[in-house]
């Protein structure tokens, strides 16, 4: 998953002043129809201006990329999960079971729960990530759920990502 095009727009609220203020980090998603319930890890970019992923070891915990919208400000969000790791099943193992329609919560640090409605899903091979699509501006409070799928290469590891598109209810 490239970031090299992502937006930081959303990223922050006004203030009455007119100041930019910090909207406030998430802390837990929720996708109770495929029953995810998970703590948000905060996650960046790699050296290689890839955008990072959980640790394996960490594979039951979804992760908030940093440099993308906050979910339920103007943007698109992006939260990233493991479908398996070398330890198991991991958290967004069933996201493929996921259909239009279906809820997601995000809790922010103050505990405002934003919800969002899936709008579709997507399976795309990792070569031809869309990363303006994913990461691109949006008027809209839009949320990405990312994790891998589909077959694996000569190393083990998948050749696809599945994406998952919702905008805030």
């Amino acid at each position: 998953m490239r970031a090299d095009d992502s937006p930081t727009e959303g990223s922050a609220s006004r203030t009455e002043r007119g100041k930019p203020a910090t909207a406030p980090a998430p802390v837990h998603v929720a996708v109770p129809s495929i029953g995810v319930s998970s703590s948000l890890m905060r996650l960046g970019l790699n050296a290689d201006r890839t955008v990072e992923v959980p640790p394996p070891d960490k594979g039951m915990t979804a992760g908030w990329y940093t440099g993308g919208a906050v979910p339920g400000q103007r943007g698109a969000a992006v939260i990233i999960g493991h479908n398996d790791t070398r330890f198991g099943k991991a958290v967004f193992h069933d996201l493929k079971k996921l259909r239009t329609g279906a809820d997601i919560a995000v809790r922010d640090a103050r505990g405002k729960t934003t919800h969002f409605r899936v709008t579709r899903t997507e399976t795309v091979d990792k070569q031809a990530f869309p990363t303006n699509r994913v990461y691109g501006a949006t008027r809209s409070r839009a949320l990405r759920l990312i994790t891998c799928d589909g077959a694996f290469d000569k190393q083990g590891h998948p050749v696809d990502n599945l994406i998952v598109y919702a905008t805030a209810r």
